[in-house]
């Protein structure tokens, strides 16, 4: 029988790396009940000249939640895109879209903030992962926005979610926090901009996984492993004859190239297969 702690130990090993994020999340705002005035340090500050001081905190903000209701809202919604998400992308575009997210969305709250101070108020700071969740969220809602959801007893096109949140964040500008739906729009800005320059074969957070990949790397012990050579078969369309794919439905034929994102990550795709996965998604 196993003890309690090595089952905690295998549960968390299963989690994906978005529920990975929630964890960190929850974990951060138990912290902050007790710590609070250390956790002061890695909100982000609205002036220019008090964030470049800080520059860790472009990121460390998104894992800050004061009010339960804000962090339970945000990771509910983390955890329901999160698993549409990775079903489809792999999870490093996942984490790609989530931390530029927050980056995007960081950088307009503290320009706006910055550059128009009569308009914006005074000194503020930001908290909270709504913009890296609005980025994923944006991101389907521009990749695939015919996809249909059950929403009580009709669907509803992913489209049409993704223009009501953005209008609201739009009105949200003229409300109480400000700040946060400046971040907000940041987000939803680059979940947008990122799908559309992957629907023709762009992967724009290719730059910021080499430089994640670079920093986990210097923590990580060196092995010495044998090189090996990696060929792959261009005469084959997702894993299968050119021949047997062809014999598919278009709908079968965009689930074995969606697989294979999910299994190996948008790069692994041959010209044909982003090609193919372009087309039908117009």
């Amino acid at each position: 029988m196993t003890s309690l702690s090595q089952d905690i130990k295998d549960k968390l090993s299963n989690l994906n790396v978005l529920e990975k994020i929630i964890g960190v999340n929850v974990f951060v705002f138990i912290i902050g009940l007790i710590l609070k005035p250390i956790l002061v340090w890695f909100e982000l500050p609205s002036g220019f000249s008090d964030a470049i001081v800080k520059p860790w905190s472009i990121i460390t903000y998104a894992f800050l939640h004061y009010d339960f209701l804000h962090m339970l809202f945000n990771m509910l919604w983390l955890y329901f895109i999160g698993r549409m998400f990775l079903n489809l992308f792999s999870p490093k575009m996942a984490l790609n879209i989530y931390f530029l997210g927050a980056i995007s969305g960081g950088l307009l709250f503290v320009f706006c903030y910055s550059l128009f101070p009569d308009i914006f108020g005074g000194r503020s700071y930001l908290v909270g992962a709504s913009a890296a969740v609005r980025a994923l969220l944006i991101f389907l809602c521009a990749y695939m926005p015919n996809q249909e959801l059950r929403f009580f007893t009709f669907n509803l096109k992913l489209w049409y979610v993704g223009v009501a949140i953005v209008i609201l964040d739009v009105f949200g500008l003229f409300g109480m926090n400000t700040g946060g739906n400046l971040a907000h729009i940041g987000g939803a800005l680059l979940g947008y901009f990122y799908a559309k320059q992957l629907l023709i074969g762009k992967d724009i957070g290719k730059g910021f996984e080499r430089f994640m990949d670079l920093v986990t790397n210097t923590f990580k012990p060196s092995k010495n492993t044998p090189l090996k050579t990696v060929h792959k078969n261009k005469g084959k369309v997702g894993g299968y004859t050119k021949s047997d794919f062809n014999q598919f439905n278009n709908q079968k034929k965009i689930d074995v190239i969606l697989d294979k994102i999910s299994k190996s990550g948008y790069e692994s795709l041959t010209a044909e297969e982003k090609e193919f996965l372009f087309k039908a998604g117009k």
